[in-house]
């Protein structure tokens, strides 16, 4: 008879008949999972506003991403017709529809034609969109990818003719880089090396900086510099590194008319340690006590032609 169970926990006093469920509600609760998002739930408010942004989305379509502008655009009336004249490789030239005819873009339509480069007209709104909202003027370059080249191949070339190979550590101004680019160049140099990383690349201000040794004086990326170092010096090349407190001045430094590596560091922290660790001397370029250092260009310039006198001066005389 009900109520006179003996099985204890059956009853209880007072209000409430049993005293479990007997795993009934866990058993109902199994395999339900977590429970759904707000935005999940048809009957929620969080999924009416989903949906409605989603509609208004559908109604306005997306505008076309811009590509990413980087350092391959050159843009600007003047700057484009400085990049033409300075011999800039181009891979496409751009003009708005309907730009405003000035005796500068008239220099670059003129140039432009002469020398078979096709210029590309465009609405305004496209040249826009491609140069990510530069100030273009109406008139805009793109640079194809450098393509740099080999280390070993800089290094190979440079071992088997006694050359040159300049290899920069820290130089991140582009336009120190085109100078020492154009100066090594100049000067014979085989080839310059430059690191992946904390360093400029050969950008369109470097390419113009250059003046157009860049097209003529092979460029190596290296992923590791002291690798790099590390290569030239098993390959017997001498390494000298750049630096105001170096004891030798680079006139006195012996063994500059066989293989040679210089090495240039930024004009704020100079050379690395390990870079420092990995030449076989570090020379100074002598100025006066005034003038604390030297521009990284202005100071590979000088040492590059210091460098050629030397050689010059102990090649045999005809």
């Amino acid at each position: 008879m009900a109520g006179n169970s003996q099985r204890r926990g059956a009853t209880t006093k007072g209000k409430g008949k049993t005293a479990g469920s007997g795993g009934r509600i866990r058993r109902s609760l199994e395999g339900r999972g977590p429970t759904p998002k707000a935005e999940e739930r048809t009957y929620h408010k969080a999924y009416k506003a989903k949906q409605a942004a989603q509609r208004r989305g559908a109604a306005q379509p997306k505008k076309p991403a811009r590509s990413a502008v980087g350092a391959d655009w050159v843009v600007g009336r003047n700057p484009v017709f400085e990049a033409l004249t300075a011999g800039l490789p181009v891979k496409q030239a751009y003009v708005a529809e309907g730009a405003e005819r000035d005796d500068r873009l008239r220099d670059i339509l003129k140039f432009t034609a002469e020398r078979g480069i096709t210029l590309l007209q465009v609405p305004r709104g496209e040249l826009d969109r491609v140069t990510g909202g530069l100030v273009h003027q109406g008139v805009a370059l793109q640079l194809p990818a450098y393509e740099y080249a080999d280390v070993e191949d800089v290094l190979a070339d440079g071992f088997d003719t006694d050359g040159i190979v300049v290899a920069l550590d820290g130089v991140t101004d582009p336009r120190n880089l085109g100078a020492i680019v154009r100066s090594a160049a100049a000067f014979g140099a085989t080839g310059v090396v430059i690191p992946s990383r904390r360093s400029a690349s050969m950008t369109a201000a470097a390419w113009k900086t250059s003046a157009g040794a860049a097209a003529r004086l092979p460029i190596a990326m290296a992923t590791n510099l002291n690798r790099a170092l590390e290569q030239a010096a098993k390959m017997g090349f001498m390494i000298i590194g750049l630096a105001g407190e170096g004891e030798t001045p680079i006139a006195a430094a012996p063994g500059l008319t066989g293989p040679l590596m210089i090495v240039v560091g930024s004009e704020d922290e100079g050379l690395a340690r390990l870079v420092r660790d990995h030449c076989d001397m570090l020379v100074n370029i002598p100025i006066a006590s005034a003038v604390e250092s030297l521009n990284a260009s202005v100071a590979a310039s000088v040492a590059l032609y210091e460098v050629s006198q030397q050689r010059l001066n102990s090649s045999p005389s005809e």
